[in-house]
């Protein structure tokens, strides 16, 4: 079929403006998806290096790093279509409801996510801390996303999720540079308690012990069948209990020697019935 010269100007005068119309909304398309692809990773980098300013941990800042930029350029793909013509409303329903649906589907994973951001930001312990927590006590060797690592004293490694971790109590005993000794001996009531004082001041000269607060021994409570007395100090967290095992070696022995006698349990008697 032949086609005229002035039909053909009379079909494009229809379809100019459309091709105008278009071809501007996708040139407009393209320019802000290049511009806003820049921003976005720029931005990423910002705030990876802000995080990396304040210290947070290596695998946190990588991680916000990445799913920001990757929400961010999702969002953007979704403006640049809207641009374009393109009916977005359908497709960010179905986001939103497949969102939903993995998150019912992973409810513990996300929990232990959110607990182990918290753990990387607000740094209640750090890897290399002796911590007790969740009934477990052990050393951290290394704090993820999901789940904490600990290494317990007899070389065992428990596992121990963040969701669970961030919202019960942490012992740290690490956390600070010295630590208190509060040892505690029974003595018997008919026991000279200046001598038992002596002594245990004595066994506390040890090099390992500060010097200030001094060593101090106080009868904590009288018992039933013996005098409670408290010997209180303070050592470097590393020496702690070198400090305890050596008063656990040394303390019967000295008072024995001082002429102090350690209080005994209370016995037992047991009746029985004689036959017939």
């Amino acid at each position: 079929m032949d086609i005229t010269v002035d039909e053909l100007v009379r079909r494009s005068e229809g379809w100019l403006p459309i091709i105008l119309e278009y071809s501007g909304k996708l040139t407009l398309a393209l320019i802000t998806l290049l511009i806003g692809w820049w921003l976005i990773n720029r931005i990423t980098n910002r705030v990876s290096n802000l995080l990396a300013m304040r210290r947070v941990d290596k695998t946190l800042h990588g991680f916000i790093g990445s799913l920001a930029n990757m929400v961010l350029k999702v969002l953007l793909l979704v403006s640049v279509a809207s641009m374009v013509g393109i009916e977005t409303t359908s497709f960010i329903a179905a986001i939103g409801a497949a969102g939903l649906a993995i998150g019912l589907a992973l409810q513990g994973s996300l929990a232990n996510f959110a607990g182990g951001v918290l753990i990387l930001l607000f740094r209640p312990f750090k890897a290399g801390d002796f911590i007790e927590a969740q009934g477990v006590m052990g050393t951290v060797d290394q704090i993820q996303i999901f789940h904490t690592v600990l290494r317990t004293g007899d070389n065992k490694t428990v596992i121990v999720p963040n969701g669970s971790l961030s919202n019960g109590i942490i012992t740290n005993y690490s956390n600070q540079a010295t630590r208190q000794v509060l040892y505690d001996v029974k003595v018997d009531y008919a026991s000279d308690l200046a001598k038992a004082r002596e002594v245990l001041l004595k066994l506390a000269e040890d090099p390992r012990v500060h010097k200030d607060p001094a060593p101090v021994v106080v009868v904590s409570a009288l018992g039933d069948t013996s005098i409670n007395l408290s010997l209180r100090m303070w050592t470097s967290n590393a020496d702690y209990w070198g400090v305890i095992f050596m008063l656990n070696e040394s303390v019967r022995d000295k008072l024995h020697e001082a002429g102090v006698q350690l209080a005994q349990p209370p016995r037992m008697v047991q009746v029985v019935p004689s036959a017939g």
